[in-house]
């Protein structure tokens, strides 16, 4: 079982920055791809960034592309996003995601999920 805990949420006005955090409470943290997800009011959750366990590779939705960085800290057991140049359209419950079945890009492909961090962008 992982435990996961994000922080790091909050209003920001467009243009401007946050990073969020997200804490695994397994010590094997480093076998796991982690992912970022969000999900908009009366939206489906979707997809934002991924970055797998072993070789550090890391894939973004096109939204995000050039504008969020994922990265990670094992030491920690942690994985962060970066989110810079922050849009209205990136408002939503941002879910960080860990999985021990190889990356994915999809809900389905992970098995334990943190419980949410709001992230509200003001134009």
């Amino acid at each position: 079982q992982v435990q996961l805990v994000e922080s790091g949420g909050g209003l920001v006005q467009a243009g401007g920055s946050l990073r969020l955090s997200c804490v695994a409470s397994r010590r094997t943290f480093s076998s796991y791809t982690m992912a970022w997800f969000r999900q908009a009011p009366e939206k489906e959750r979707g997809f934002v960034a991924v970055i797998n366990w072993n070789d550090g590779r890391t894939y973004y939705a096109d939204s995000v592309k050039g504008r969020f960085t994922i990265s990670r800290d094992n030491a920690k057991n942690t994985v962060y996003l970066q989110m810079n140049s922050l849009k209205p359209e990136d408002t939503a419950v941002y879910y960080c995601a860990a999985t021990n079945r190889g990356i994915s890009t999809g809900t389905g492909g992970y098995d334990y999920w943190g419980q949410g961090t709001q992230v509200t962008v003001s134009s």
